[in-house]
């Protein structure tokens, strides 16, 4: 906020100049008349009473003795900002903020008093009032035309708010300005909202503090509440490194708040300075704790908000073309950043990636003829070819962008291009064409024409001579999106930057689906593709239900994984929550959706391929609008004193040079908006679906698992005890393995299919009795042929094929397929894997109390009798495939009376064996159910062939050595 006298030249000092060029705007501004009058004047002691009647409704800053006598030694012939404070509540990635400040003309004469805020582009006002010596001015948001023609009947002297986009890469700058005389005092309050978007891996909340004076009562609060925890938290202080030390930043589990508080003193550039030091942005980074891979579904108010962000998934292959703008205008530092930046983007390139660079000015030159791989010789040569550039001439942009696509048209067509990679366009220019087609609207349809469903394009603007409202309309009709470069020292940093963003797909074909009859008016739920340390949200209404609970499906693929995600969302717990908060936002959710669905209207609007498609999205967008009060380029606020006389008008004006809506990519991932292209964006849920997400799994109810596995198993859980069913004999023989934690025990071995099942032991916290109980913390299943390997702890569920590696927690239930592989995890149940559908192992979770003094979290791992192995398969488990001759005999009473003795004889041993029972977690996974057996005694010798260290193995993924 800068307050400011006339047209704000005062406040501003020559580093401001540098950072923003807002003085020069403002003039500008007035100067061509851009501007609404207003001026109050007139007896303003008469209403001065009228203060009071307001004092609950508009509370004024109250000062300390302390900060009085501040204000006093401040107090001039000028204007004094009494208090400036500023307040924003995030609550589930959502912002809502408020500045308010109270403003004196402490000077003899009438003068201006403007309050500037700098907002990020994102964000919608929603919200304005004023208290001037006890006139109170209250806004809302209408239609524009019904705004400005409201303002119009009342038009009073003076200049009125509005926004004017400053030279800024994320900030606007709302400015209002009221001429006053002597006295006066002026309270300002604004309010406005954006949602958090996360982009490498970090949300940003970012508040540009400029209050322009020394101010008695200063301070910032950020209050963040996310229900699922806050994984991390950090204030970027641009301040000053004087300031480092007052930016107090606390944090729990799920609540961080950030306060920044100067007294005067510490406010000065120096010990005897007038001016203020503060003058620059404080940035909040967090990010959130996610427990699965399926994201986090929230319910609140009657509406949802699905977050999906997932990780630990190996990147997708990259087929990118570069198309750099090589023209005249490109000379100098521009093409100098622009080199700098693609030195270190090939660098980033990988042998599994192939790319191309086309420059282009009047003509279209290719470094390369087709796709290469990103091998150290192709990235070294290509970054002497870009070094060797020379920009002059016009622009070419559509012949550019057509040889680019024909490219990636000739990859494929040849079947050089992985179905499942990600091929992408990327063009760096600074310019409108001058050659060749030079219609915009024609470039457009031309390369929209041309470019497939799987390709993408992406458009970086350098500078302000771009039209910037082209290349983003270009970029989101082509599954990408567009950023501004700002043409100084740090523009490679910028254009890198961008680049991290998109370097790392993770996953395609997103879609996030919702059973029939549950929900409505969703945001856009199909994604062409999700990069690393982005987030893709959904939101909607929840509809009228019997059921508590709200359930997501997400289906999508990686580099070879098919994969299907569940999660659920109650639809009270949050509200709960939220109430018990003191500085959470509750409408969070109907104001985040609210916000979704206006940013990607705005985007379909920009793209209506008709008059009258255009008009009816207007419609939708200027309902949302007022209903949930966004001022938006088609809406503007109406600011009016309690009598209605008076009125002031907040615009915001539509800029073609930087584009209508910026930013309209809300959770997109580079997917393009809802409604315009419906063959691109809503997938068919692929085959692979049907099994696994097309109605709600039922396995889990009331914390009873009920599994798809035969009734007959064999089986190894607790610590560890291993039940071996013998078919033929109808009967059930148990046995205990009595090893050293760390050791990896093989449970099945078969060289002729090519499959291991190993179990590494982990011990209990402490002996009971001199006794270190044992069991199961990983299970490893390898599949030879294909090279995968599914590793399954008590944290999370690893899959690895040798080239790529993905992870999942126990958070979610999901569904992942590779060729012949198929993975089905139940939330905090069981793992199941299954090969060629041939062979079973599910993996069963045993939880116990964090704090139990003595037990682990343990593994059970159950294997059917009916697996198909080869002949040649062994282990503790698999040798049992081949079910031994056994006889029992000589029944009696046993030592203790209720567990009989007996003889058995197997293998040629006989061995004495008591009649116990174990436990089957299957059916009940806290109880377990009794399965009777005959007990062999010292580590199943006899029963087993050899010695059970015979069955040690080295890793995880080790075959047995031949017994």
């Amino acid at each position: 906020m800068c307050v400011c006298e006339g047209v704000c030249v005062g406040a501003h000092r020559p580093g401001n100049m540098r950072r923003l060029l807002l003085p020069l705007l403002g003039l500008l501004l007035l100067q061509q008349g851009r501007g609404f009058e207003f001026v109050i004047d007139g007896e303003w002691e008469d209403e001065r009473s009228d203060l009071r009647d307001h004092r609950e409704r508009h509370k004024r800053a109250i000062l300390t003795s302390e900060e009085q006598e501040d204000f006093e030694a401040i107090r001039g012939d000028d204007i004094t900002v009494k208090s400036y404070k500023v307040e924003s509540r995030i609550t589930s990635r959502f912002a809502h903020t408020t500045v308010r400040s109270l403003v004196v003309n402490s000077g003899s004469k009438s003068q201006s008093i403007g309050f500037n805020v700098q907002i990020p582009k994102q964000a919608f006002i929603t919200n304005f009032t004023m208290n001037m010596n006890g006139i109170i001015f209250v806004g809302s948001v209408k239609e524009k035309t019904v705004a400005r023609n409201l303002y119009a009947q009342a038009r009073a002297r003076g200049k009125a708010a509005g926004i004017v986009r400053a030279n800024s890469q994320d900030m606007e700058t709302f400015k209002t300005e009221v001429h006053v005389p002597p006295g006066s005092n002026i309270e300002f309050e604004l309010h406005y909202q954006e949602m958090m978007q996360r982009k490498l891996g970090f949300y940003e909340h970012l508040l540009y503090l400029q209050p322009g004076r020394l101010v008695p009562q200063f301070q910032v609060d950020v209050y963040i509440f996310e229900p699922k925890g806050i994984s991390t938290v950090q204030a970027v202080n641009s301040l000053g490194q004087q300031f480092e030390e007052l930016i107090k930043v606390t944090l729990s589990k799920d609540k961080a708040h950030i306060v920044f508080k100067p007294n005067l003193q510490q406010q000065r550039k120096c010990v005897n300075c007038t001016d203020s030091a503060i003058d620059g942005a404080l940035m909040v980074k967090y990010d959130v704790t996610r427990d699965s891979n399926a994201g986090e579904l929230q319910v609140s108010d009657g509406h949802f908000v699905h977050f999906f962000a997932p990780s630990n998934l190996s990147p997708l292959p990259k087929n990118i073309v570069f198309v750099i703008d090589v023209s005249g205008s490109m000379w100098g530092v521009k093409m100098k950043q622009t080199v700098a930046a693609m030195q270190a983007i090939l660098d980033d390139l990988t042998i599994d990636d192939q790319f191309n660079i086309i420059d282009f000015n009047h003509n279209v030159r290719c470094w390369r003829e087709d796709l290469v791989p990103g091998s150290s010789i192709q990235v070294a040569d290509a970054k002497k070819y870009i070094e060797d550039i020379k920009p002059n001439g016009g622009t070419n942009i559509n012949e550019a962008l057509m040889r680019a696509v024909q490219m990636l048209v000739k990859a494929s067509n040849q079947g050089l291009i992985d179905p499942r990679s990600v091929s992408m366009i990327i063009l760096v220019s600074d310019g409108d064409p001058t050659v060749g087609e030079i219609k915009l609207s024609t470039i457009q349809k031309n390369v929209k024409r041309v470019m497939r469903e799987e390709f993408s394009l992406f458009s970086l603007g350098m500078g302000f001579d771009v039209d910037y409202d082209f290349l983003e309309r270009i970029a989101m009709e082509n599954r990408g999106m567009a950023q501004r470069i700002y043409a100084n020292h740090d523009a490679a940093e910028q254009i890198r930057a961008f680049y991290s963003q998109v370097s790392s797909p993770l996953l395609r074909r997103i879609t996030i689906q919702f059973p029939d009859d549950t929900v409505s008016d969703v945001t856009r739920r199909s994604f062409d593709k999700y990069f690393s340390g982005s987030e893709l949200v959904v939101a909607g209404k929840v509809l009228p239900s019997e059921s508590n609970t709200l359930t997501s499906f997400t289906t999508a693929f990686s580099a070879r994984l098919d994969i299907t995600l569940e999660t659920e969302g109650d639809f009270a717990e949050l509200d709960t929550e939220l109430a018990k908060q003191q500085h959470s936002f509750t409408g969070f959710a109907r104001q985040m959706w609210a916000y979704i669905t206006v940013k990607q209207l705005l985007a379909e609007r920009s793209l209506a391929p008709t008059a009258a498609k255009k008009r009816k999205i207007t419609q939708k967008i200027m309902a949302l609008a007022v209903e949930h009060q966004f001022v938006t380029p088609l809406t503007a606020l109406l600011v009016e004193s309690e009598d209605g006389r008076e009125r002031l008008l907040a615009d915001s004006p539509r800029d073609p040079k930087q584009g209508c809506c910026s930013g309209t990519g809300v959770g997109g991932g580079g997917s393009v908006s809802k409604g315009l292209s419906p063959s691109l964006l809503t997938y068919d849920a692929p085959p692979w679906v049907q099994m696994t997400t097309m109605a709600p799994p039922k396995e889990v109810v009331k914390g009873t698992v009920e599994l798809s596995l035969p009734q007959q198993v064999n089986l190894v859980d607790n610590d560890p005890h291993f039940i071996v069913h013998l078919p033929r004999g109808n009967m059930d023989v148990c046995f205990n393995i009595d090893s050293t934690p760390g050791h990896i025990l093989n449970l099945v071995s078969d060289s002729g299919t090519g499959l291991v099942v190993n179990g590494q032991l982990v011990g209990s916290k402490q002996a009971i009795k001199s006794k270190l109980s044992t069991y199961f913390g990983a299970i490893s299943v390898y599949y030879q042929p294909d090279g995968v390997s599914v590793t399954v702890d008590t944290d999370s569920i690893a899959f690895t094929d040798g080239q790529n590696n993905h992870s999942f927690t126990w958070g979610a239930t999901a569904g992942i397929t590779q060729d012949g592989v198929r993975i089905s995890i139940v939330k905090n149940s069981h793992v199941s894997i299954f090969i060629n559908n041939d062979i079973e192992v599910m993996v069963l979770l045993h939880r116990v109390w964090k704090k139990n003094p003595v037990n682990v979290d343990f593994l059970g791992v159950y294997i059917p009798n009916d697996n198909r192995y080869s002949p040649l398969v062994h282990g503790l488990i698999g040798q049992f495939s081949r079910e031994p001759e056994v006889s029992v005999y000589d029944v009696h009473e046993g030592v203790d009376p209720l567990k009989k003795e007996a003889t058995m004889e197997v293998k040629g041993n006989k061995l004495l064996v008591t009649r116990g029972w174990q436990k089957d977690y299957r059916s009940d996974e806290k109880r377990g159910s009794s399965v009777y057996c005959w007990f062999i005694h010292n580590s199943g010798k006899g029963f087993i062939d050899g010695h059970y260290t015979d069955y040690i193995v080295p890793n995880l993924n080790s075959s047995l050595q031949t017994l």
